[in-house]
């Protein structure tokens, strides 16, 4: 067997760390996951940690960027199954069923607001969930189902915000399928006054 370039090398540590990481902090939450732990369970040992990162909170952002382009290719490939609102419909309610996934609720929706700052994850949200957002967008104004009045990239900004404290009130809720439902109606009604109504 050939051996590994260096690059090699340095990619499968990175990867090791990570899916580490993501495995623990999505069990436990990111403040109940010693850096000693995670690197004893990957197999490597701490140094080789502080080489790739420079603490436990910039693995936590390599881990919380993985479970985003994840997350998001994921929905991109659902709502590429249906065009329109339609599609629309299909790739919130999808989402909100996302919200609901111990892992999205742990990493995405509790420890990455906290550990990251809102800023940063908001940020990073924006970074892969808006692309979503536009594409869908588009397709509606392609199709002549978007109501005139406001840029694109404006409203998918307005939406996404929107769709993102849907999730936070999902996962801190007491009774979160409850919430799910009150969410997607309360989501589909707001979003609905994007969309011209059928030509009769």
């Amino acid at each position: 067997m050939p051996r590994r370039s260096q690059q090699e090398r340095t990619l499968a540590t990175r990867a090791a760390l990570i899916g580490t990481a993501r495995a623990m902090f999505a069990e436990r939450g990111y403040a109940h996951v010693p850096a000693d732990e995670i690197v004893a369970a990957a197999g490597l040992t701490r140094g080789a940690m502080y080489h790739h990162f420079a603490d436990k909170k910039a693995l936590f952002e390599a881990v919380f960027l993985d479970f985003e382009k994840s997350i998001t290719d994921e929905l991109r490939a659902f709502t590429q199954a249906q065009e329109g609102w339609s599609g629309v419909l299909l790739g919130l309610s999808h989402f909100l069923d996302m919200c609901e996934r111990p892992e999205v609720r742990q990493i995405g929706l509790t420890d990455a607001p906290t550990v990251l700052g809102w800023s940063r994850w908001r940020e990073i949200e924006s970074e892969y969930g808006l692309g979503v957002v536009i594409e869908q967008l588009e397709q509606l104004a392609d199709a002549g189902e978007l109501a005139p009045g406001a840029p694109v990239a404006v409203l998918a900004q307005l939406a996404l915000s929107a769709v993102i404290e849907a999730a936070l009130l999902i996962a801190h809720a007491d009774d979160p399928k409850r919430a799910r439902t009150q969410a997607e109606g309360a989501l589909v009604t707001l979003l609905s006054g994007m969309v011209l109504p059928p030509r009769s």
